[in-house]
């Protein structure tokens, strides 16, 4: 009879290896899509009301119901961040009679789709202006794409960022917006300082006492994380009325 050649200590081995992959695998594919969940209240922003319908597909989108802008938003989420982790302050800015457009990006990263609003923009012929903006990564991302895109983007709005060196939008006649948190760790008066060169002289610089990286939206984060010192609330609303200026700016510009 023939005889296995394999030892028992080698079968279980295989075994082991083949269990280990498997729970690698597992662990690459959910820290890969993962997303930080959004709050509650983000999750209650997301009903339609008289001033807003809400759809998800193609995107997540906010279309307002009366006094329709000619100017659209569209907005890159931070990394790792459900879109709807933004509901609570994209609601109230198209309440304002602005579309507003937040794309879901592979593996919730917008790094790897930054040309996602030219689809957006192929998507509502009806909007003649432009504002692009995006919080964390999704700023950086939004400046990338306004680099290149001179001619169809009308304003952009920084959340918590600031641009890479190669995105160098200082010589353009757009409106922009650099909106940070005094307590962010990450995105500070010294970082934001550094990269002032690359923007337009006029860009308005909004510094909101007390705010952090993650009160940019409504979306579930470790203790450890939380550097603000003001509300959620308080730092919503100051977010909201430097991006609604920004917006009746070009607006108005037309």
């Amino acid at each position: 009879m023939k005889q296995n050649n394999i030892k028992p200590n080698n079968k279980i081995l295989k075994w082991v290896l083949v269990i280990v992959f498997i729970i690698a695998l597992f662990l690459s594919i959910n820290w890969a899509t993962y997303a930080r969940p959004p709050l509650q209240e983000a999750i209650q922003a997301m009903e339609s009301d008289d001033l807003v319908s809400i759809t998800q597909e193609p995107w997540l989108t906010f279309t307002p119901n009366l006094n329709k802008s000619n100017t659209g938003l569209i907005f890159y989420p931070g990394g790792r961040i459900d879109p709807i982790g933004y509901a609570t302050l994209m609601h109230v800015i198209s309440s304002e009679g602005y579309l507003v457009v937040v794309p879901e990006m592979p593996i919730n990263m917008a790094v790897f789709n930054p040309s996602i609003a030219d689809d957006i923009i192929a998507y509502y012929p009806y909007i003649s202006n432009w504002v692009i903006a995006g919080h964390s990564v999704g700023g950086t991302m939004a400046a990338q794409y306004t680099i290149k895109h001179r001619d169809s983007i009308d304003g952009l709005m920084i959340w918590a960022s600031y641009p890479a060196e190669n995105a160098d939008i200082s010589d353009f006649d757009i409106p922009v917006v650099s909106i940070y948190g005094s307590m962010d760790p990450g995105v500070s008066e010294s970082s934001i300082s550094e990269r002032k060169h690359l923007l337009p002289e006029d860009t308005n610089y909004i510094r909101i006492e007390g705010g952090d990286h993650h009160q940019f939206g409504s979306y579930l984060i470790q203790s450890e994380e939380d550097y603000a010192v003001i509300s959620r609330t308080s730092q919503h609303e100051q977010i909201i009325q430097a991006s609604l200026d920004l917006l009746h700016l070009v607006s108005h510009e037309e």
